[in-house]
Parts: structure tokens; C-alpha cells; sequence
């Protein structure tokens, strides 16, 4: 493990990660820095709390709503997908569960 030090948001912090991952979690650090500051350049919202949890929000907004590439999947936002596999997987437990109580 790889120690790496940040800023966020004006505070500082202490990371670990893989010496692979630097450069993604670098990334990562200055996207989330990004969206905190723009949060607390809007005036709207004050305490730190806060400002991290809107910018939570957006980023989760922006995962939600990434497209997949060409494939199978292509155009299905990761939003939509997990909400149809959970749709699946409730319709699956409706049938299993009760075929494996009958067969207790």
C-alpha cells in the first residue's frame, strides 16, 4: 500500500491505496473536490457536512445516469440496469422462496 496525502475541500487527508490505483483515486479526489467547491461557491449550503453530502448526490446522479458502452447493454444507464435486476431478483425470490418452503 501506497500512503497519499490530499486536499479536500481545504482539509487535508491521508490515504492508502495500490500504486495502480493512484492515478484513479487522484482522479477521484479532484472530481469530488470539484463538485464540494462548486457546492459551497453556490452560497447555498454552509457547513462542511452538508456540502459533501449534495456533492454525494450529484456524483451518485452522474453514476446513475452514466450510459453502458456499444454492446448488449448499450444506452442502458447503470441506474435503470440495477433497478431492473432488483426487479428480477424480488420476481425470483416471489417464485423460489416459496418452492423451497414447499420442498422443507
Amino acid at each position: 500500500m501506497e500512503r497519499v496525502d490530499v486536499s479536500i475541500l481545504g482539509r487535508d487527508y491521508s490515504l492508502a491505496c495500490q500504486p495502480a490505483e493512484k492515478e484513479t483515486l487522484l482522479a477521484a479526489v479532484r472530481h469530488v473536490d470539484q463538485r464540494m467547491l462548486g457546492v459551497k461557491g453556490s452560497g447555498k449550503v454552509s457547513s462542511n457536512e452538508r456540502i459533501a453530502v449534495m456533492a454525494a448526490i450529484q456524483i451518485a446522479g452522474e453514476l446513475l445516469s452514466m450510459r453502458a458502452p456499444d454492446g448488449p447493454l448499450g444506452n442502458v444507464a447503470v441506474g435503470d440496469f440495477k433497478r431492473r435486476m432488483d426487479d428480477m431478483n424480488a420476481l425470483l425470490d416471489q417464485v423460489v422462496v416459496p418452492v423451497v418452503q414447499e420442498q422443507s
